[in-house]
């Protein structure tokens, strides 16, 4: 259509590359571009328009694409479409695997996640987790070759902390012999992380032993393992109950064994100066219109900080899988920092690919304030599960006899649907009895749509006629063929709220429709035709719900 009416709009002197767009109002869509020519035609906007819709009509295939094409002032096109063009494009859709959206075939890294070891993941290590996912899944379905890195933070400060509490604890055990627990990580590091801020002398032994970590103490690194395998053990736990998977359990310690090789490559770039015995690399450009620090990448006492780390992430990518971008899901208070690092990895030529950072805000209560627990600390991930769980089970009688599986996939829906129906740059109160209902834009709502309808229909061998009966069987059919339009604007912009968005609005078209159309008593044309369509919706609820990380249960 676009194309047709460029066209039209060349023809008649303009030139424009017209945007159609979906309409609020009566039609199914419009184009404005008659307001941006006005100035320069020295026309009022709907005289140019009705040059455009007389011109229009002339088309030999007007009849094909259109039903009505009309005027309305100031200045607006309203284009209904036709029939038979909306039906030809949903049986090009029925069998598209791709739903419409365009392929791609990129290399891309997605680093989401983020959680440090050795400490419970808590409510902010949720939004990473689950937009991370959506998009590594949207990218994936595109058609991108996707490497997902959960980034772990596992050779830092709390690492120190840590061991030095493990060394107080069992001064005379050997480092091979010590048996830790997960109660006893989850005790042990708030303990001493409290304690180096009372005890000066505690903090910097805790700061040696970090060093003393990075550079390979073959003790500290046998604890440091143990340390490892139980915490990383409890954050797959439940990453794996959240559907929430890594290709690369990879953290700074993966990054630390490239500085040998990265280190003398950055040298050789002439880039690094010293800074009170600091290494730093500039990074401020004479356009910026903000501060910017130089990046530092190594302490005076030749610790390495987390720039360092990212960007021996960097050069491991590259050398692993030389990708075209480099996606970074993280919190938007990082962004100063990303941008450091991001020049400097330019400036060194470690990496010239795309680097993106993603900067999401926060899940708050109903104070809109971070989520906390009564006590003031982070609230952990597994606690809020629970309250979700709780909240839906005790919501209605009915939801205590349902299964355990279907029951998780509802919890999933509940929270990632809260979540991913926001621009991922936005904060938003997350209120667990109003994204617990079967009503309103909530997970529930989708799921029991797919359910409801999934019931009507047959099993029969499917055929669309070019009829559309109704108001309510237009809406839908009109709104079945944005699909592809959503996917790859939300690819392209990395913003999963845009398949979340479409996911409510469709289903809210498709109860319209449902209540509107009954399938019983129907000629079997008109039977077929509703099924057909249906069937469509409900195939594309599944695959979207799947690619936002949601699986739809069997009942509820």
């Amino acid at each position: 259509m676009e194309e047709l009416f460029e066209k039209v709009f060349n023809e008649l002197g303009y030139d424009i590359k017209p945007k159609i767009i979906k309409s609020n109002k009566d039609a199914d869509f419009q184009c404005d571009e008659c307001f941006k020519l006005a100035k320069e035609a020295h026309k009022a906007p709907f005289m140019i328009a009705d040059e455009v819709v007389a011109k229009l009509k002339e088309e030999s295939s007007f009849d094909e694409y259109f039903k009505e094409v009309s005027v309305a002032k100031p200045g607006f096109i309203n284009i209904k479409v036709s029939d038979k063009y909306i039906c030809d494009n949903l049986r090009k859709l029925i069998d598209d695997d791709m739903l419409g959206a365009t392929k791609e075939n990129e290399t891309i890294v997605v680093d989401y996640g983020g959680p440090n070891v050795a400490k419970p993941l808590h409510v902010g290590h949720l939004r990473p987790a689950i937009i991370g996912q959506a998009i590594y899944n949207i990218l994936k379905f595109k058609g991108n070759r996707m490497i997902g890195d959960v980034h772990l933070g596992d050779i830092g400060t709390q690492m120190g902390q840590v061991i030095y509490g493990i060394l107080t604890d069992f001064p005379d055990t050997k480092p091979e012999d010590v048996v830790i627990t997960l109660d006893y990580l989850n005790e042990t590091y708030p303990k001493i992380s409290a304690l180096c801020k009372e005890d000066e002398e505690v903090r910097v032994k805790c700061a040696k032993i970090t060093k003393d970590l990075q550079d390979g103490d073959p003790i500290y690194r046998i604890l440091w393992k143990k340390i490892w395998d139980l915490s990383v053990g409890d954050i797959k736990r439940i990453y794996d109950y959240l559907d929430v998977h890594f290709d690369l359990w990879y953290g700074e310690s993966h990054a630390y064994a490239q500085f040998d090789e990265m280190f003398p490559f950055i040298e050789k770039q002439n880039i690094i100066r010293e800074d009170d015995g600091a290494k730093v690399i500039d990074v401020k450009q004479d356009d910026d219109k903000f501060e910017l620090p130089p990046c530092m990448i190594q302490k005076s006492d030749g610790a390495y900080l987390y720039a360092t780390s990212d960007l021996g992430t960097i050069w491991q990518r590259v050398k692993d899988f030389n990708p075209d971008d480099i996606i970074y899901v993280v919190d938007g208070r990082q962004s100063l920092y990303f941008v450091q690092v991001f020049r400097a990895a330019n400036k060194s030529n470690i990496y010239h690919g795309k680097l993106e950072h993603h900067g999401f805000g926060t899940v708050n209560g109903a104070d809109n304030k971070p989520f906390k627990t009564r006590s003031g600390g982070s609230l952990k991930l597994e606690d809020l599960i629970k309250q979700v769980k709780e909240e839906f089970i005790n919501l209605r009688e009915e939801n205590k006899s349902m299964a355990e599986e279907d029951l998780d996939k509802i919890v999933n829906a509940i929270i990632k649907f809260a979540d991913l129906q926001n621009d991922l740059t936005r904060n938003y109160i997350f209120d667990i009895k109003k994204f617990s209902e079967v009503a309103g834009k909530t997970g529930p709502y989708i799921l029991y749509t797919y359910l409801r309808i999934n019931k009507l229909l047959s099993q029969n061998s499917l055929k669309l006629s070019d009829t559309i009966y109704n108001e309510a069987d237009r809406a839908l059919r009109v709104k079945l063929l944005e699909v592809g339009n959503v996917i790859d604007q939300a690819a392209l912009e990395r913003r999963p709220h845009y398949i979340a968005n479409y996911l409510y609005e469709l289903s809210v078209v498709a109860n319209n429709f449902y209540q509107a159309n009954r399938l019983n008593d129907l000629d079997e044309q008109t039977k077929s035709d509703y099924e057909t369509v249906l069937s469509l919706n409900n195939k594309i609820l599944k695959i979207l719900l799947e690619l936002l990380g949601i699986h739809i249960p069997k009942a509820m």
